[in-house]
């Protein structure tokens, strides 16, 4: 199993703009979490075992703080005709299975993962009210196969720090994952570095 890291952006940068089709086929942009304390936006998929491993936890964080105000997104990058495990139907039945409550958006054309310089899935990104981001790293230490407990550590003491208006620690460990699966010839340079 291949495990690649995020990209660690610079702390600070802007959440960058995106307007995708959710699993109905609902457009959602980034103005919809206008009203939102702060924004997770994370970038996974179905098929990845990363994701997988860390389902269940996910599902339980996005209920728990979207009912504390916290705006949550989660965007599938993958090239759904090398894996269609990864398809807008199958991310569907998905949503039903795990209990996501977060819309949970297609990126056809892989452009809003390289704007955000996504390159793993499970990749997190944290921003404030002013859509600065103030995390990306990882969820917990947990990873398939090392019997670390999925607990969300990691993440959630910085999601707690934002929603208490203090500042989340910067000392902060990459996401490990699956590289994001770019279709042919779409490979941005910091992912092929």
């Amino acid at each position: 199993m291949a495990q690649t890291p995020s990209t660690m952006v610079e702390l600070g940068t802007a959440a960058r703009d995106f307007l995708l089709p959710d699993t109905s086929g609902q457009m959602v942009g980034l103005e919809d979490f206008a009203d939102s304390t702060g924004l997770l936006v994370i970038f996974m998929c179905n098929h990845c075992p990363f994701v997988k491993h860390l389902r269940e936890a996910l599902a339980e964080l996005g209920r728990e703080y979207q009912s504390k105000g916290l705006g949550i997104v989660a965007i599938n990058p993958n090239d759904v005709e090398k894996y269609p495990d990864d398809s807008p139907e199958k991310m569907a039945k998905e949503v039903k299975e795990a209990g996501y409550t977060f819309p949970y958006l297609f990126d056809e054309t892989q452009e809003v993962a390289k704007a955000y310089r996504a390159a793993c899935t499970p990749d997190f990104f944290l921003y404030d009210q002013r859509r600065k981001l103030v995390y990306r790293g990882q969820f917990d230490d947990s990873r398939p196969g090392n019997d670390v407990p999925v607990t969300g550590k990691d993440l959630r003491e910085a999601i707690d720090a934002l929603l208490a208006g203090q500042s989340v620690p910067s000392d902060q460990k990459p996401s490990i994952g699956c590289n994001i699966k770019w279709k042919p010839g779409n490979e941005p340079a910091y992912a092929t570095a």
